[in-house]
């Protein structure tokens, strides 16, 4: 295993930031991986050292975003072993992310179209106008 180096084409070489907690952007790069399919159900994920080490970050650190995941259900530990992505991981992501979506983009959107007087049918034809 050796989800640490581009060879893997995996994002965990992005670069944190200094927007939000150490944390939570290790746990959200882990999530990617689940959901780009590069970390799969049952696979090992890079252990708290070898985080800390690739981001030359306190242990501790990458362990509370390890650990945000495993109270998510999305990894478990097997003892003496290390951290895997569990079964159903993707799912729970994609559920997870869908919901902070609606409540971080769509509310809002919606919200600035009513002030706008914009009506469903033009918000909708807007959108379509946009596809995806």
């Amino acid at each position: 295993m050796n989800h640490l180096t581009n060879e893997g084409g995996t994002d965990l070489n992005e670069q944190l930031t200094e927007q939000k907690s150490i944390y939570l952007q290790i746990s959200e790069m882990i999530e990617t991986d689940i959901l780009r399919g590069i970390l799969l159900e049952e696979e090992q994920v890079p252990s708290t050292n070898e985080l800390a080490k690739l981001y030359t970050i306190n242990p501790a650190t990458a362990a509370k975003g390890i650990n945000l995941l495993v109270d998510d259900g999305i990894l478990y530990k097997r003892r003496g072993i290390g951290m895997f992505v569990s079964p159903g991981a993707r799912e729970k992501i994609l559920q997870k992310r869908r919901a902070a979506f609606a409540r971080d983009h769509i509310a809002p959107l919606l919200a600035e179209a009513r002030s706008l007087g914009i009506t469903q049918e033009e918000l909708l034809t807007m959108i379509k106008e946009r596809e995806l």
